[in-house]
């Protein structure tokens, strides 16, 4: 009986201390000044965007890093590339970014770029995560999406140079002509896993391809995986 009194309040304890870690890493996540340490170096990088436009960016960046910490450690790709260049000015910032890792996930975040992932179908997962992970954020239907979560309609909303530009209802695109851009529609189908009219990115397959580059992923690169 001792025994199973001790193990209960190890356990309740053990429980405790996770779901105050949890608070506490959302609290630092939420707090953190990314727009004070990366505004300027986003700036520079991406001189066409103005100030309102940079927040914006390193909203998204934020939302991303929340994604990933969700995530743990399954792969989460990156849907933005603007996003995607404030993550590597972070990177750059040695110290603070190991500081940052530690403390809002438990251990250092690794970016992967998309063409040095294991193979297309870990980018192609990656890609349906963010997804799953951004339209629970949003409260959007991620089966049946009236519109693009924030992150993935990101790049085509600044219209950034070399961005990914997802397109909502790629049938409807192409049948008008306008065969750019990344196919969102179905990445959500089917479990999360594309079926029906299509998967994944490409709407007729499972690559994690689509729209006019057949060799892009559609994403920036990913976090996830790694060690402590």
């Amino acid at each position: 009986m001792k025994f199973l009194l001790a193990a209960l309040l190890l356990a309740i304890t053990y429980l405790g201390w996770r779901h105050w870690r949890k608070t506490a890493q959302a609290r630092y996540l939420d707090d953190f000044p990314l727009h004070k340490l990366l505004d300027r170096r986003l700036a520079a990088r991406r001189p066409e965007l103005d100030a309102a436009q940079r927040a914006t960016v390193l909203d998204g960046l934020r939302e991303y890093f929340l994604f990933c910490r969700q995530a743990g450690r399954r792969m989460v790709a990156m849907p933005s590339q603007a996003a995607d260049d404030a993550w590597h000015e972070f990177i750059l910032f040695t110290r603070q970014y190991d500081a940052f890792c530690r403390q809002a996930f438990g251990r250092f975040l690794h970016h992967t770029p998309a063409e040095a992932m294991r193979s297309p179908t870990q980018a192609s997962e990656g890609l349906r995560r963010a997804w799953r992970l951004a339209c629970a954020h949003e409260g959007i239907d991620r089966n049946k999406p009236d519109r693009l979560p924030r992150l993935f309609a990101l790049d085509a909303h600044l219209g950034i140079a070399g961005g990914f530009a997802y397109q909502l209802d790629c049938m409807a695109a192409r049948q008008g002509g306008d065969a750019s851009g990344y196919c969102a529609s179905h990445i959500g189908c089917s479990s999360g896993y594309g079926g029906g009219g299509g998967s994944g990115c490409s709407g007729d397959s499972d690559s994690g391809y689509s729209g006019s580059d057949s060799g892009s992923s559609g994403c920036g690169g990913g976090c996830g995986g790694g060690g402590d």
